[in-house]
């Protein structure tokens, strides 16, 4: 008989917990029982997953006897306090913070481009940053055939990686404009601990996190960081530009990139993500046939389109790659990892 699983969502009753409870009844390996874990005040809400209800239990360092598996997605600070507690307890962290995605003891993993790395970790695996994961599941297989040099991305990230808050903020200064209401003072957007805020409706924030001394964005230099470290290359060059759009669901991005070998045509890379793992090729110009975040939405894979060779560079090609954030980006693809480790037998 095959072992079953327990499993905890640590930060159940946000955003990218919410859609663990959609996603876990799915999940290919067998689930003996789910612990819903969250704050003091949203312990003993009543939650469904499937057809059974399950009670929210406050997090403590104490909540993970039995657990097999525990996915974090309640903020760096939360894992880096609680992280500890859960491997001494026995269970294996998926991680979807970006508390130690950095750390060169921990295993940063997007199953289709780098599953060997699991075997590395050391009771914790990092899930990267939602918009580096789109990315890289469209790059690698390009990459593992014609090489690639440079990557320069544009993204135009969903509201919904900022938080539930930052959708329903979004969504209130809609319903005020549209009435003729005056817009309450932004609290959230773009970043919530930053000393300024702005309007998300009808508008577009070239900032998602903290600026840095290099004048990037922590966003931009997670996506700079975390693609080598994926694909365990330091000499590719990778450039961000990271902008929050007024969508709710679904990261869009423009990528450039450059491969190693003259000669590529645009119907070979086509070809090689036609049958890409987690891709599905949306490149018809002549039905207008391309990517689009609402169509992207609850769906588990990346969406790749308009793929052209640069003007001027021979190696130079641009795509447009589009993903459900909180799904691929984020709960989906801790899930996958853990799936990878049954299967792998590291669990």
């Amino acid at each position: 008989m095959s072992k079953e699983y327990t499993v905890a969502i640590v930060g159940a009753t946000g955003a990218v917990g919410e859609q663990f409870r959609t996603l876990l009844p799915n999940a290919k390996f067998p689930i003996k029982d789910i612990k819903l874990l969250a704050s003091k005040r949203s312990a003993g809400k009543e939650l469904a997953i499937g057809d059974k209800t399950y009670v929210v239990e406050e997090l403590t360092k104490d909540a993970f006897e039995g657990v097999d598996i525990a996915f974090f997605s309640a903020g760096g600070d939360r894992t880096i306090e609680f992280g500890q507690a859960a491997i001494d307890a026995g269970a294996i962290v998926v991680d979807n913070t970006s508390a130690f995605r950095m750390d060169p003891n921990t295993p940063l993993v997007v199953p289709e481009v780098n599953p060997q790395d699991l075997a590395k970790h050391n009771g914790l695996i990092a899930n990267p940053n939602c918009s580096t994961i789109q990315m890289v599941v469209a790059l690698n297989p390009i990459r593992n055939q014609f090489g690639l040099d440079r990557v320069i991305v544009s993204t135009y990230q969903a509201v919904s990686g900022a938080g539930a808050k930052a959708i329903d903020e979004m969504r209130k200064q809609y319903r005020a404009i549209e009435t003729g209401e005056e817009i309450a003072e932004p609290a959230i957007l773009p970043v919530g601990g930053d000393e300024k805020h702005y309007q998300m409706a009808y508008n577009v924030l070239p900032q998602i996190d903290k600026f840095q001394d290099n004048h990037y964005t922590y966003e931009e230099m997670k996506m700079t960081n975390e693609t080598k470290k994926i694909m365990g290359d330091d000499t590719i060059g990778v450039s961000a530009t990271c902008v929050r759009v007024p969508v709710v669901y679904g990261h869009s991005e423009s990528v450039y990139f450059e491969v190693d070998q003259d000669d590529v045509t645009i119907e070979d890379i086509q070809n090689v993500l036609r049958d890409a793992p987690g891709v599905v090729l949306e490149d018809d110009i002549a039905n207008q046939v391309y990517p689009q975040a609402i169509n992207a939405e609850k769906r588990t894979e990346t969406f790749v389109g308009r793929i052209r060779k640069d003007l001027d560079f021979p190696r130079g090609f641009h795509m447009w790659v589009v993903s459900d954030n909180l799904w691929k980006g984020a709960a989906l693809n801790s899930i996958q990892i853990a799936e990878q480790m049954v299967a792998d037998k590291l669990i």
